[in-house]
Order: structure tokens, then C-alpha cells, then sequence
């Protein structure tokens, strides 16, 4: 394929000068007060100006403000989980740093398969991969928590691949968050939520001939997860024309337990017999659930039209979020332990600062029968972890119980030019939009080391004689070696037609090519067609091609750590695809996922009710994935072979996994007119989903060992293919009467599979309904007050066996698709202005 900067820019900078105009690729949304509903007209999908939700080729929801708000929860991902049945944001526990970032799914997809904007404009990603049994293991994804709910106006939600018209990342979707523009009024929130629950699980199996053991399952109360939050925004402002909007939010939470009884021997035998301990300590010794967070949020969005007419634009965001979550327990009679500092045990602390950053500034203007828009957007991510209650069992009694562990950061700065404009055309019904655009980007991804004694081996042998385990417990420090700081760019032009050829026939057509100067080209296309039988009916579809380009984090995250194998130290690594040792077991540098996706669907409107559904197909192939861990014998055996001596194998990231991904969307909305009872607004939504793994990968040096080492195994696979929902469907009713309102919600998570290594280990979640309540009331003009619960009825996913469950540590699984922290209690105030 020709060079996208050769083949493309002159198209595109032809289209911009063939008049002496330029246009910008949609209008802004109108000036907001907080409680205002969101007129249905979307910028997300379409660069057609009033284009409402049900006029579109492709499904669009708009989730307002007010509706963001009816919950107990202020994240973002969790609201839109509620809103929609094919988002999902399961809520895992005891996975490192995705404890602080938690990743959602489109659709079924991985979180880096859905593009996420603000006002339009690419948001950064998190510099967080997730590299452990999650479900999204191996994706890096923008973390929507960092955007406080009180600067946000709405949320638009494509359900639809959009590559051609956004770039990279929208396979599954696009997720556009429209911020704030009030130059008055205002608004305060303090509200305080908390879990009363009762907790029943399975216990883990007692050692022989122990005196502690209890029932096979047990049950306690707990209130636990108190959560304080305060937010409130602002709108000024600025000149004649313009707004300044302000948003803060401070969050403190503190930590759920939902770990079970522990029944393992704790203490080492005290001639031959069981320690007395082991009747009196704590067997409740795990932090299994929500974590501690204490975070501070700051946003402003601004704009003003100049005297010409031309609008500047731009926000600026900023998040210090400061968690706490733990690992496993280690014992007292654990190698890892050192019985001078912790003769008890210890439950190591995860405790990672997230920092992050994100600016904007453009301006619009119009020249001619143009309008242009041009802007530089930046956004930085960075975590850095420490760990705390730990030690370095290598160092023996000296050894710190506190470490820096070192982390990561991510950082990215675009620059776009977009212009729009509509030419009439005679053969058809309206006039021909014209939408085109070039985008230039730069992204960085830097690893830094922690302190030595994060990662050392010092020497001292473990209480049993054997060699000590090195580095920090739970999350040993990156070394020196792991460091990197990497930085690719990327260039991309697109073009976009959309016009009614016939008065009830709408099609949209767009192409945008795009290089990288990692990988190197791409070129999708989108052909999207509508056609309304009669006002009240219509049907839709879509043709596409996507893709999405591998990212820094899994292109060059690294870390080490040295393991003993029969006394000799081996160094386990996740190595860069481009590293020596990766490529000696046959890995070749990340190329591009590709997609190809259809889509159909109806759209019924008959007075007041609407109903949408729309089926879709998605077939991926070269999927990035993170592999097995590759440490068998004949690995290790082999890659001394090759020279590399000392190296005891590990991971990396591969291309190579296909799927197809097959579904259907059902929303059905009926706002009932105004009686004496009030208003009622009901909606009733589903997703039904599919996914099938078709091709994994492998490489010819593994192949050629025997046994042959396993790439992408039927965890991972499973994980793919049953790891959501199978289905999700909610109903929900907004009732409001003069000063009182209130909102009724239930949903229904379909069965989820959670794999184990073999069929026998299988374990599945059964459908889960949970209900939430919600009153609210207008105390005066300006204050308001409310109540609510989520998960009503304190529902669980299914318990673990103790089987599952040896540790007592985990005894419900991360895939709940809903989290296992139970019933969430809430009063909020509100004081508008």
C-alpha cells in the first residue's frame, strides 16, 4: 500500500481549498444547567449537524447527566454498566494494579477495542496493561473514573465500529463524553454510601487432624465500604459570549472484605504437633474486594466567540487517586515470611499513585461555505507503586517493610484539522455533507525502576533453608534492566459523505487511511445505509472495516523476577515482543488488529414509544494477546541452548487469536404523558452476545518442543468466549410528581463461565437479578435530597467451592459481571445554583 502522507494528504488538502471556505465536523452542544435532559441530538457516529439518536444509520444511545446521577456510585463506568446492557465493568479483585484501574467491555469485546472522546476529541489511555487473570487481561484502556460525573453534560454511545470516521480502537464503539458549557448556575453534592451486607461462602479444606476446622460454609454481617463524596461544578462567565465551567471532586472510600475463613495451617509444627496459635488467630485474613481510594478530581471546560465569529475552545483535567489494595496472605509458616518481623503472617499492600493529566485547546471558525476546527489535545498517565506491610524474605531480619517499587507512565498529544461542509447536489433529496480531517499523533510509554532493595536477591536464605524468594512481596520492584521510554507517531486523513439520495433513503460513506511509524499502513472504509418505509419505521445497516493499532504498553511492557528452581536463580520475564529472548521463542513485533463488521437493525417510533434493535457481527482476527507463562522444563532447556543462560523463560505479547462475535441489541423507551399520578419515562433494554475463538496462536520454535509448549490456553480462551454475559437485560422507570421523583431499576446478568485448566474446574455463575431503588426530593428550589439502594436485596454471584477456593482468600470469582461487595446504601444532598 502507498504512503498514507503521499497517497492521501493531497485528497484531502484538495478538498479543503477546492472553495475558499472551511467548516467544522459538528456543532456544539448548547450552553447546560445541572438537571437539564439532553436533547436527543448526537455529534457521535455523524458529522451532520441536528442529527437526533433515532434519525442515525447506526445505534447511538445519549445517557444524560441527570441519568448518570441515579445511583449510589460516581464512576462513570459503573453508570454507563447500569445504563447499557452491552457495557460491562466487572469489579476484580486481587490483580495488582487493575485493583486501582479496572478495565469495562463493549459488546463483549476488549477494553481497548472501544475509542473513548471527550467532546470529540481522543482521550488517553491508561498506562496501566492488565497482565493478570482479569477479565480485559492484556489491554490497556482509558480509564473513564478519571472524568468527575459533575463536569459531564452527557454521554453518547456508539454500538458500532467506527475506524473510518475515528481511527484505532473503534472496533466494538466509540464512547464520547460531552462536557459541561454553562456560563451561569451551578451546583453541590455531598453524599455517603456504605455496604450492609451479609456475606454467605465455602470454606477451604482443613489440614488432617486440625482442631480449628468449621462448617463447610459460613456466613457473617458486615457493613463495610463507607464512601464519602463531594462534588460540584460551576459555570462563569467569560466576555460577552463565552463560559468558563468548573468541576471539583473529592472521593474517600474505604475498603469492602468479602475474603473467606482460612483454614491452612498458619504456624510451622511445634514438635510435631499443631501450634496453639492456631486455635486464636484471625482466619479472616484477607482484603478480598473494593479497595481504599482517596482521590481529588479538578476539570474546567472553557470556549468564547470572538468578535469574527470564530469560537475558541479547550479543558483541562487533573486526578491524584491514591489506593490501597492487597494480595494474598502470606503465612507464618511461608517461605516468603520472616518470622522476626511478622511471627503472625503479614497481608502484603498494594498501594499505586495515579496521576493524571489531560488539556485542550482549539478554535472554530468559518471561512466561505467551510467550517474548520483545529486543536491540539494532551493527556499523561502515570502510576507509580508502593508497596507497604511487606518485606524482601532475601534481606532476612533487615529487610524494610516499605518499598518504591518503581511503575509507568503514558503520555499522548494530538493534533487535529477537521472541516465540514454540504454541497447541494440535484439528483439528491438533501445536499451532500462533506466531512474531512487529518490528525497527527505522538505517544510516549516510559517504564521506571523502584529502589534496589525492591528487586535484589540479598542473600539470606528462607526460614526453611531453601533459597529466598527476591524483591518485594506481592509486586517485586522493576529493575534497571526493565526501564524504557519509548515514543511512536502516527498521521491519518479521512473523509466522510453523508446525504439522503432519496427522500427516505440516508447513506453515509467514509475511508480514512492512516500510518504509524511502528507498524506502518492502514485503510478503512465505512458504507452505511438507512432507509424510513414511513415515518414511524425504518431499517439500518452498516459495512465496515476497523482496526486497531497495538499499543506502547503492550508493545514494550517489561518486568522481571528471579526465580529459584532447584537452588539456581532464574530470571521470569514479560518481554517485548522485540526483545531477543521473545523473538528466540518465535515472537515477531505487534502488527495491527483487523476487523470487519455488519450490523442491521430497525428502528420503530409511534408516538411517544421507540424501539430499536439491531443485530451485529463482528469478525477480528490478529487479535493481541498476552501469551501463557512459557517456564517448563524444555523452554528453559531451550533458551539456554540459544545462549541465553539463566533465562528461565515467561511471556510476551503475540498476534495471532481470531473470534467472531455475534449479538443482538433490543432498547425499548415509552415516556407516558403527564397524569395526576405524575410522569413515568420506562425503558426497557438487552443485549444478547456471542463470541467464538477460531484461530490461536502458536510458533514454529514451540511447536518443534515436546511437549509443545500451550500459547493461548482454554483459560484464555473461555475467558474470550464466555468470560461476559451470554445475555443482559434491564428495566428501569423514572417516575416524577411535583417535588418528588424516583427511578426503579432492575437487571438481569446472564450466565457467566469462569475456566479453570481443565473441564472439571469449570465453575459457572447462574443469572443474577439485581434491583435498585431510588427517592428523591425537592426540598426547596435549590436543595434537594436522596435516597437510594443499589442491589436491593444484597445479591452475590455464586460462591466458590472450597475446591476453587484453597487459600479461603477468594471465594467469589473476579467475572462477576456485577462485583461481590453486595448491598450499597446512600444519602445524598444536593444544593443547586
Amino acid at each position: 500500500m502507498a504512503d498514507v502522507r503521499t497517497s492521501v494528504y493531497p485528497l484531502v488538502c484538495s478538498a479543503l481549498l477546492a472553495t475558499p471556505t472551511i467548516v467544522m465536523a459538528q456543532s456544539a452542544p448548547a450552553a447546560a444547567t445541572e438537571g437539564d435532559d439532553i436533547a436527543e441530538i448526537v455529534v457521535t457516529g455523524t458529522r451532520v449537524a441536528n442529527r437526533s439518536a433515532l434519525d442515525t444509520a447506526a445505534p447511538v444511545d445519549v445517557i444524560s447527566a441527570t441519568a448518570l446521577q441515579a445511583s449510589g456510585t460516581t464512576e462513570i463506568n459503573q453508570a454507563l454498566a447500569t445504563a447499557l446492557p452491552s457495557f460491562n465493568f466487572p469489579r476484580p479483585s486481587l490483580n495488582d494494579g487493575t485493583d486501582t484501574i479496572r478495565p469495562a467491555t463493549l459488546r463483549g469485546l476488549a477494553p481497548d477495542q472501544t475509542l473513548v472522546l471527550v467532546n470529540s476529541k481522543r482521550q488517553h489511555s491508561s498506562s496501566l496493561v492488565n497482565v493478570n487473570g482479569s477479565i480485559g487481561r492484556g489491554a490497556a484502556a482509558v480509564d473513564l473514573n478519571t472524568i468527575p460525573v459533575a463536569i459531564v453534560q452527557s454521554v453518547e454511545v456508539l454500538r458500532d465500529g467506527a475506524s473510518a470516521q475515528y481511527g484505532s480502537d473503534a472496533i466494538a464503539g466509540v464512547i464520547n463524553l460531552r462536557l459541561k458549557e454553562a456560563r451561569s448556575g451551578g451546583g453541590v453534592n455531598a453524599s455517603y454510601s456504605v455496604h450492609p451486607t451479609s456475606v454467605k461462602t465455602f470454606t477451604n479444606a482443613a489440614p488432617a487432624g486440625a482442631t480449628w476446622a468449621t462448617p463447610a460454609t459460613t456466613e457473617r454481617n458486615r457493613t463495610d465500604g463507607g464512601t464519602t463524596t463531594i462534588s460540584g461544578w460551576k459555570g462563569l462567565s467569560w466576555g460577552n459570549n463565552g463560559f468558563l465551567t468548573l468541576a471539583a471532586e473529592y472521593k474517600d472510600q474505604q475498603r469492602t472484605e468479602r475474603g473467606g475463613y482460612d483454614l491452612r495451617q498458619q504456624y510451622a509444627l511445634v514438635g510435631g504437633a499443631f501450634d496453639p496459635r492456631e486455635l486464636t488467630i484471625n482466619r479472616y485474613n484477607a482484603w478480598y474486594g473494593e479497595p481504599e481510594v482517596k482521590q481529588s478530581t479538578l476539570f474546567a471546560n472553557a470556549g468564547d466567540t470572538l468578535a469574527n465569529g470564530a469560537k475558541l475552545y479547550g479543558w483541562l483535567g487533573y486526578q491524584r487517586r491514591d489506593a490501597r489494595s492487597a494480595g494474598f496472605f502470606r503465612r507464618s509458616l511461608d517461605d516468603r515470611n520472616v518470622l522476626a518481623i511478622y511471627p503472625n503472617g503479614f497481608l502484603p499492600i498494594i498501594a499505586p499513585t495515579v496521576d493524571d493529566y489531560s488539556a485542550a485547546a482549539g478554535i472554530t471558525w468559518t471561512a466561505g461555505a467551510w467550517d474548520l476546527d483545529t486543536g491540539f489535545v494532551y493527556g499523561r498517565n502515570k502510576m507509580r507503586y508502593t508497596i507497604e506491610n511487606t518485606l524482601n524474605a532475601s534481606q532476612g531480619a533487615a529487610s524494610k517493610t516499605v518499598f518504591d517499587a518503581g511503575g509507568f507512565w503514558y503520555d499522548q498529544v494530538s493534533y487535529n484539522l477537521s472541516a465540514v461542509r454540504t454541497v447541494p447536489i440535484a439528483a439528491f433529496h438533501s445536499p451532500l455533507n462533506i466531512a474531512t480531517g487529518v490528525e497527527a499523533r505522538r505517544e510516549g510509554y516510559a517504564i521506571f525502576a523502584g529502589e534496589r532493595d525492591s528487586y535484589i536477591n540479598g542473600g539470606v536464605p528462607a526460614q526453611s533453608g531453601a533459597v529466598a524468594a527476591s524483591g518485594a512481596q506481592v509486586f517485586p520492584g522493576f529493575k534497571p534492566e526493565n526501564q524504557i521510554n519509548k515514543h511512536r507517531e502516527s498521521v491519518g486523513a479521512y473523509i466522510d459523505l453523508e446525504a439522503n439520495v432519496t427522500e427516505k433513503l440516508l447513506a453515509s460513506l467514509a475511508a480514512r487511511a492512516e500510518h504509524y511509524s511502528d507498524f506502518g499502513n492502514n485503510l478503512s472504509g465505512k458504507l452505511s445505509l438507512r432507509y424510513d418505509f414511513v415515518p414511524a419505521f425504518a431499517l439500518r445497516a452498516t459495512l465496515q472495516n476497523g482496526f486497531r493499532a497495538p499499543s506502547l504498553q503492550q508493545q514494550y511492557f517489561t518486568a522481571t523476577s528471579t526465580n529459584f528452581i532447584a537452588g539456581v536463580p532464574f530470571d521470569i520475564s514479560t518481554f517485548p515482543a522485540t526483545s531477543p529472548v521473545a523473538a528466540a521463542l518465535g515472537a515477531k513485533p505487534l502488527d495491527a488488529e483487523k476487523s470487519v463488521n455488519y450490523s442491521l437493525g430497525a428502528v420503530l417510533r409511534i408516538d411517544r414509544f421507540s424501539l430499536t434493535v439491531d443485530a451485529y457481527h463482528i469478525d477480528l482476527s490478529n487479535r493481541i494477546v498476552l501469551s501463557e507463562n512459557l517456564t517448563a522444563t524444555n523452554v528453559r532447556n531451550y533458551l539456554t541452548a540459544q545462549g541465553f543462560i539463566g533465562v528461565g523463560g515467561g511471556r510476551f505479547f503475540i498476534n495471532g487469536v481470531d473470534t467472531t462475535t455475534k449479538g443482538l441489541d433490543v432498547v425499548a423507551n415509552l415516556p407516558l404523558p403527564a397524569t395526576a399520578a405524575g410522569t413515568f419515562d420506562v425503558t426497557l433494554a438487552a443485549n444478547f452476545n456471542n463470541t467464538a475463538v477460531t484461530k490461536v496462536p502458536q510458533t514454529a520454535q514451540l511447536a518443534a518442543l515436546s511437549p509443545a509448549p500451550v500459547l493461548f490456553a482454554r483459560t484464555n480462551v473461555l475467558t474470550f468466549e464466555q468470560g461476559n454475559p451470554k445475555n443482559k437485560f434491564s428495566l428501569s422507570a423514572n417516575w416524577k410528581r411535583d417535588r418528588w421523583g424516583g427511578t426503579l431499576r432492575a437487571t438481569r446478568y446472564g450466565e457467566v463461565l469462569v475456566p479453570g485448566t481443565t473441564a472439571a474446574t469449570d465453575f459457572t455463575l447462574t443469572p443474577k437479578t439485581l434491583v435498585d431503588i431510588e427517592a428523591r426530593m425537592q426540598i426547596t428550589p435549590m436543595l434537594s435530597a436522596t435516597l437510594g439502594a443499589d442491589n436491593l436485596f444484597d445479591e452475590y454471584p455464586d460462591a466458590l467451592p472450597g475446591s476453587l477456593n484453597s487459600t479461603g482468600n477468594t471465594p467469589f470469582s473476579g467475572y462477576s459481571p456485577f462485583g461481590f461487595s453486595g448491598r450499597l446504601v446512600y444519602a445524598r444532598l444536593g444544593l443547586n445554583f
